[in-house]
């Protein structure tokens, strides 16, 4: 049996495995990786493996990129990596996990001010359409 020296055993005690997000590209263009890493090595820092990524800026259909190896995801979620909430959010939408309920409860949000604001526009032009009309009745 192999044992940790004490400066080894020291620097990766209480650490966990996470999957998590890093951040790449350039100013006012990001681009992020999604990594198996330790979770107390920087956020851009280095990471186990590259498992996917993930593009947030639409392109010129306006889809958001995302590309995941899930044969390696499997492999380290079976070795007891945890996945943090945005990873989760992109899992879920890709079909690999449940939806995130506060995916379900954003979208709800949004079709509703979606209605709100179409209504305030008819509305709106409905105004617009009496008000002419009043005008030359007056004249």
């Amino acid at each position: 049996m192999v044992q940790l020296g004490r400066p080894l055993l020291k620097q990766y005690h209480n650490m966990r495995l996470v999957i998590r997000m890093s951040m790449g590209g350039c100013a006012n263009r990001p681009f992020f990786r999604i990594v198996a890493a330790y979770n107390k090595r920087a956020r851009d820092g280095k990471y186990l493996e590259q498992l996917g990524c993930y593009d947030p800026l639409p392109n010129d259909h306006g889809e958001k990129i995302v590309g995941i190896n899930f044969e390696r995801l499997k492999f380290w979620i079976a070795t007891g990596a945890t996945v943090t909430k945005p990873v989760e959010k992109l899992l879920g939408l890709a079909g690999f996990f449940p939806l995130h309920p506060m995916t379900v409860t954003n979208a709800e949000r949004f079709r509703r001010r979606k209605a709100r604001e179409e209504a305030a526009r008819a509305s709106a032009a409905a105004a617009e359409e009496e008000t002419p009309a009043e005008s030359e009745a007056k004249a």
